[in-house]
């Protein structure tokens, strides 16, 4: 049981003298243990230093320690609390000014140890430094990483202390979410599935030191996956559309899953019809087949623009549009007569989030029919994991964990029909300054 402090006995604490010790000259690995009644010249000249409280603290207890040299401020020392609060805290307490001088008592168990005297002191608090866990952790210099390619949960179990501490760390982090890219559509000439929605706030002011506030807690992370390739059956029920990318979240931020690419199938010969022209809206958007339009990127829509349009098909000879890309929207497919390619995938964008630049996010391109048809190759990827289209053949899926929108297919020699590609899946970046 902790007695706490009366007035009687803080009185006689008043008048108990601090027994000075010998100075003790900091060699960066022996820590001390303060000894109850006793005070403590300290030199860091040469290192950095930790004194520990004692384990054990009766009320009234009192230590000193004064700065022997002058060096806090270039070595500093850092006061462990040894399994007690300082301050009704409970974290270490660190020194870091020159000429520094401190006493501290011992009260009970709420508060621990306070601070009686302080000179010189511009903060007593440690440094502390955002720690969490969860994803694929790398480090870049004094930044971690999380990634996650699949589903998971970030866990932050402890905050920075600045600006209340200038040494410490701060309190935001930085993302990237990208969504998962749209399939490619099918048939005789497939528009590219667009690309994932991609949101970042990397690069960062203040150094890259972070610009989204997180607290201490648990955040589900929701990695969406790639579309399904268009079908390359005309009967009754199959989808010649690219499906939808799906949405990858972190707290309040989501990135829409990539617009599927559109499927051109004849009138009549399969359930969808000429309404399967035009491409799916989405994070990017996924291009059109035949004469139709390109869907909406950006959508839903945030600020920044997550992403942008896919292009319009090409008429007669049914060439595919490109997907939009998180940097540029899809190209259209090129004009009749035959013989000039399909739409090119839109461009993803570069991020050094993880250390390194990483292109994220491109279009898928459009199909075309083969060459028997009188037609050129199909539409590039756009760079960024998006897939290309085919020419008579399948299209590509786009690249997992980059959220590439697929390739779009075209039809073989005028009787085959191919399958679109499948959208590639998203990923989820968290980055913190942890030293």
């Amino acid at each position: 049981m902790t007695t706490k402090l009366t007035d009687k006995n803080i009185s006689n604490v008043a008048n108990l003298g601090i027994q000075w010790q010998a100075v003790i000259t900091a060699d960066g690995s022996t820590a001390t243990t303060a000894v109850a009644g006793r005070g403590y010249l300290i030199d860091t000249t040469s290192n950095a230093h930790t004194i520990n409280l004692p384990a054990s603290a009766i009320a009234g207890d009192t230590i000193a320690i004064k700065d022997y040299a002058g060096t806090f401020a270039t070595n500093n020392l850092t006061i462990g609390r040894n399994g007690h609060n300082i301050q009704g805290v409970a974290n270490d307490s660190q020194i870091s000014t020159n000429r520094a001088s401190v006493e501290l008592i011992y009260v009970d168990s709420t508060k621990g140890w306070i601070y009686t005297n302080e000179s010189n002191v511009s903060s007593l608090g440690a440094p502390l430094f955002i720690t969490a866990t969860g994803g694929t952790i790398t480090t870049s210099g004094d930044f971690k990483i999380h990634s996650f390619t699949g589903d998971g949960c970030f866990v932050v179990s402890q905050l920075g202390n600045a600006p209340s501490n200038p040494t410490g760390g701060p309190t935001n982090v930085d993302y990237l979410v990208v969504a998962g890219g749209g399939g490619g559509g099918s048939t005789n000439s497939g528009g590219g599935g667009g690309a994932g929605g991609y949101r970042t706030t990397f690069p960062s002011p203040g150094c890259n030191a972070g610009a989204f506030p997180v607290s201490a807690t648990t955040y589900p992370i929701t990695v969406g996956g790639g579309g399904t390739p268009g079908s390359s059956s005309d009967s009754p029920g199959s989808p010649a559309q690219g499906g939808n990318g799906s949405n990858s979240v972190f707290s309040t931020i989501t990135s829409a899953g990539g617009g599927g690419g559109a499927g051109y199938c004849a009138p009549g010969t399969g359930s969808s019809g000429n309404n399967t022209w035009n491409g799916n809206p989405g994070g990017s958007g996924g291009g059109g087949s035949n004469a139709g339009s390109g869907g909406t990127g950006n959508t839903p829509p945030v600020s920044p623009p997550q992403g942008n349009n896919g292009a319009t098909g090409a008429p007669i000879s049914g060439k595919g549009g490109g997907g939009g890309g998180a940097a540029t929207a899809g190209s259209t497919a090129g004009p009749d007569p035959a013989g000039t390619p399909g739409g090119a995938g839109g461009n993803g964008s570069a991020n050094s989030i993880t250390g390194s630049p990483v292109t994220y996010s491109g279009g898928g391109g459009g199909g075309v029919p083969s060459a028997a048809q009188g037609a050129a190759t199909g539409g590039t990827g756009g760079p960024g994991g998006g897939g290309a289209g085919g020419d008579g053949s399948n299209g590509t899926n786009g690249t997992a964990n980059l959220g590439g929108g697929a390739g779009g297919s075209g039809r073989t020699a005028g009787v085959t029909n191919n399958n679109g590609g499948a959208g590639g899946k998203g990923i989820v970046i968290i980055r913190y300054k942890f030293q």
